[in-house]
């Protein structure tokens, strides 16, 4: 938190760095939307060569991303997850590299246009700030190659555990081993919200839905 109590940045990544060991063995299979996406992307460019996974946690969903390109960079802003999702593709051997790094998400640590696959699941949620949450979208635009395509999700005000229709800002625990609860920062989209903030970004909008509780947009560079 700032001196007025607001959440940060900092203050979400360090609630990572907490709770990324146990989180992360929580997570073990990708999200069903993201292996249709995934499966049914056919980026207008010759090859994937780079594909992005964008809060990647336990790389789950980069292990999806390397069955089609060549090389993928997983980026999160936790060195905690992101040791999890070391020892998770340790053994991988089948498809492209995976290449981890830590960064935040309003300036990540890739070329321009170099991005042809991306997925940016459950995370953009976390950042405190509109302004840091279509940033971050921007970004997601400044790396996708022309004709690339990702998939972006945060939390809807439609999932079964909110009465709300607006969007809203919230923490949500988490429960370690032991019974210690840790506060997680939340933005609730409402679907129309989420609408306007990726239709307000640098990305091009191909569509966009809800699934279990989730808004979705597939998007493009």
């Amino acid at each position: 938190m700032d001196e007025n109590g607001h959440p940060t940045r900092r203050g979400v990544r360090e609630t990572y760095d907490r709770i990324g060991s146990h989180f992360a063995e929580t997570r073990a299979h990708p999200w069903p939307a993201v292996e249709r996406f995934v499966e049914r992307a056919s980026p207008t460019t010759d090859a994937i060569e780079w594909g992005l996974d964008l809060g990647c946690g336990n790389a789950r969903h980069a292990a999806l991303l390397a069955d089609r390109a060549e090389q993928v960079v997983g980026i999160d802003a936790s060195r905690t997850v992101l040791d999890t999702a070391r020892e998770r593709i340790r053994g991988k051997k089948a498809g492209g590299a995976i290449e981890l790094c830590q960064a935040d998400a309003t300036h990540l640590p890739l070329a321009s246009d170099s991005v042809a696959l991306g997925v940016y699941i459950a995370t953009v949620h976390h950042l405190p700030t509109r302004d840091a949450r279509v940033a971050s979208l921007d970004e997601l635009s400044r790396v996708l190659a022309s004709g690339g395509r990702a998939l972006v999700s945060a939390w809807s005000t439609s999932h079964e555990t909110f009465d709300r229709e607006e969007g809203f800002d919230t923490t949500v625990d988490w429960t370690l081993p032991g019974g210690e609860t840790v506060p997680r920062y939340y933005h609730i989209y409402d679907p129309a919200e989420f609408e306007r903030d990726v239709s307000a970004s640098a990305l091009g909008l191909e569509r966009v839905f809800e699934e279990t509780g989730n808004c979705y947009a597939v998007v493009c560079g």
